[in-house]
């Protein structure tokens, strides 16, 4: 790994990176589901035009890892599509990006942030606990849509 790291705004053409990226770590483990697939091959439709914001890491010219932020309501964002290529894992850039989230969501004014994932992905579950999430009681768990999902984790900001 060489180059510089730069944490930036999704554009347009990073589309293809975002549903690569994503479609990877997710097969590895479970199947795609519908909803994953609307949502990565349309971006923009599902995650930007709601009021959410998509962000990537960039190195040496190439997307290498991405994060989202989903609206939920007002001043609540979900964290979701969270991945590092597997060639750039275990180099500090999966905290690089999730820090760089938590920061933009601060900036735009959001006061929580929600996290669902899997217990499988230990590494994912333990970044999440040391950048301040918190597990949720059951009774504060809504359900989600995604078949996969076990674990879920809140911040205040």
């Amino acid at each position: 790994m060489s180059g510089e790291v730069k944490y930036r705004e999704f554009a347009t053409s990073d589309g293809p990176a975002f549903q690569q990226l994503n479609e990877e770590w997710i097969k590895d483990h479970w199947v795609l589901e519908e909803k994953d697939k609307k949502t990565l091959q349309h971006p923009d439709k599902y995650i930007i035009q709601p009021g959410g914001r998509i962000f990537v890491t960039e190195q040496a010219g190439e997307v290498v890892a991405c994060c989202a932020l989903m609206y939920m309501s007002e001043g609540q964002y979900e964290v979701a599509k969270m991945t590092v290529s597997k060639s750039h894992r275990g180099k500090g850039l999966g905290k690089g990006m999730l820090t760089y989230t938590i920061d933009q969501a601060r900036k735009m004014g959001a006061k929580r942030l929600y996290i669902e994932s899997n217990s499988v992905l230990k590494p994912a579950v333990t970044l999440y606990e040391r950048c301040g999430f918190k597990h949720l009681p059951p009774e504060k768990i809504i359900p989600s849509p995604y078949e996969r999902c076990n674990v879920y984790m809140d911040m205040t900001l």
